[in-house]
C-alpha cells in the first residue's frame, strides 16, 4: 500500500517516484481524470475532487464554520457573556451564579462559551501577590474573630466579626462599645453556631486579651467566657496580622456591603441590613473553597457525617417562613448526603 492511503489530504511533496510530483498543486493543475489521479497517488477519489475544488492550497480547520454551542441556546450565550463582562468574575463564580437560572450549564460549557467570545482569561491586575499558603485542615469549630470599626453619619460602630475556618459559618454584629469587659458578642458565637466551638482564634487587642503591663491583672472577661465554655482561645503573633487573614476578608465584604455602598437613616437599619447579609450569606452563597456548597449545606453534611460535634439542629438555624415548601427544601438537603453517605445513593 502506498504511504498515506486514504489520509484526508496529501502530505508534502512525497513521490513514490522521483520522477513525479505529488501533492495539492499537482492535482489541481492536472487535467486528468478523478481515476487516474486517484490510481496514479493511491489515494480516494473523493479526496481528488476536494483539492480539486479548492482555491488554496491551506488545510481549512476542523470542526463547524460558525462555532457554537450544543448545550446553550443564543439567548443562554449572551446572558453568559454579559454576565462575565459585567462582573469579572472567576469561572467558578460565574457558574454558582448562573446556574441557578441555567439549570443545564456545566463547568465545562462555561469554559467553552467564554473561550468562542475570547473572556475566558480575565485581565491581570497590577500588583497581585504570591498565592497564600492554605490554612491546616481541622474540625468544625475553630473561628477567626475580629472587630473593625465603622464610621456613620451617627457616629462611631464596633463590628465583631467570626468565621469558621472549615464551614465559612459567619457571625457579624455591631457594638457601640468595644471595651475589655464587654463579653456579649463572644456570647452571642457560642449561642448562634449550632455546632461545638472548639477553638477561636484573635489579635492581640485589648477587647480579646491583657495588655503585657498587666500580667498580674485579674482573667481577661474573653478568656473566662471561653473557659467556661471549654474553648481554647489562640493569640496571633504580635505585630503578624496577616495570621489572622480568614477573618480580614470578611471584614472587607461586609463593609463594601453596608456602609460603603448604601447611606442608612440610623444604626437600627444598618443593623437590619447586617444581619440580612450575614443570612444571605451563610444560606446562599455557594462558596469555591466548599466545592459549591453553602455553608448552611455543609454543616448539614457534617451533621451526618460528625454528628457529635453539632448541638443544635441545622434545620431550626434556617432563616424564613416555616412553611411546607421550605421544609421540604431544606430536608431534600440534609436527606441527600445521609443517602450518600451510607452509599444509597451514588454522587452521579
Amino acid at each position: 500500500m502506498p504511504p498515506y492511503a486514504g489520509a484526508p489530504e496529501i502530505r508534502g511533496n512525497f513521490c513514490p517516484r522521483r520522477s513525479e510530483r505529488r501533492g495539492p498543486p499537482a492535482i489541481q493543475n492536472s487535467e486528468e481524470s478523478l481515476k487516474a489521479l486517484s490510481k496514479r497517488y493511491g489515494i480516494n477519489q473523493k479526496t481528488v475532487a476536494k483539492w480539486r475544488k479548492r482555491t488554496s492550497l491551506a488545510s481549512l480547520p476542523t470542526g463547524p464554520e460558525e462555532p457554537h454551542s450544543t448545550i446553550l441556546s443564543m439567548e443562554e450565550e449572551a446572558v453568559v457573556v454579559a454576565f462575565r463582562r459585567h462582573t469579572l468574575l472567576p469561572l467558578g463564580d460565574c457558574l454558582y451564579a448562573l446556574q441557578p437560572t441555567i439549570p443545564h450549564l456545566t463547568r465545562s460549557s462555561l469554559h467553552r462559551c467564554l473561550q468562542r467570545h475570547g473572556i475566558s482569561r480575565l485581565p491581570d491586575v497590577e500588583g497581585d501577590r504570591e498565592r497564600k499558603k492554605k490554612f491546616k485542615s481541622c474540625p468544625i469549630g475553630y473561628f477567626h474573630i475580629d472587630i473593625a470599626e465603622v464610621q456613620t453619619s451617627e457616629g462611631r460602630l464596633y463590628l465583631f466579626v467570626a468565621i469558621d475556618r472549615t464551614t465559612k459559618f459567619a457571625f457579624a454584629e455591631f457594638y457601640s462599645k468595644a471595651g475589655k469587659m464587654n463579653a456579649a458578642p463572644l456570647r452571642n458565637l457560642i449561642a448562634a453556631v449550632p455546632y461545638i466551638i472548639h477553638t477561636v482564634l484573635t489579635d492581640n487587642g485589648i477587647q480579646f486579651t491583657n495588655r503585657a503591663v498587666d500580667r498580674n491583672a485579674f482573667q481577661h472577661i474573653f478568656d473566662w467566657v471561653c473557659d467556661d465554655n471549654d474553648i481554647e482561645h489562640r493569640l496571633t503573633k504580635v505585630k503578624h496580622p496577616w495570621t489572622n487573614r480568614q477573618v480580614e476578608p470578611m471584614n472587607r465584604t461586609i463593609k463594601e456591603a453596608t456602609v460603603k455602598r448604601f447611606h442608612y437613616d440610623d444604626h437600627a437599619q444598618l443593623k437590619v441590613h447586617l444581619a440580612d447579609f450575614i443570612n444571605a450569606y451563610n444560606f446562599g452563597r455557594r462558596l469555591k473553597t466548599l466545592k459549591g456548597l453553602t455553608p448552611y449545606e455543609l454543616i448539614c453534611k457534617r451533621w451526618t457525617s460528625e454528628p457529635d460535634r453539632v448541638i443544635l439542629d441545622p434545620i431550626h438555624q434556617m432563616p424564613g417562613l416555616n412553611t411546607f415548601a421550605n421544609l421540604v427544601a431544606v430536608m431534600s438537603v440534609h436527606h441527600c448526603w445521609l443517602l450518600r453517605s451510607s452509599g444509597l445513593l451514588s454522587k452521579s
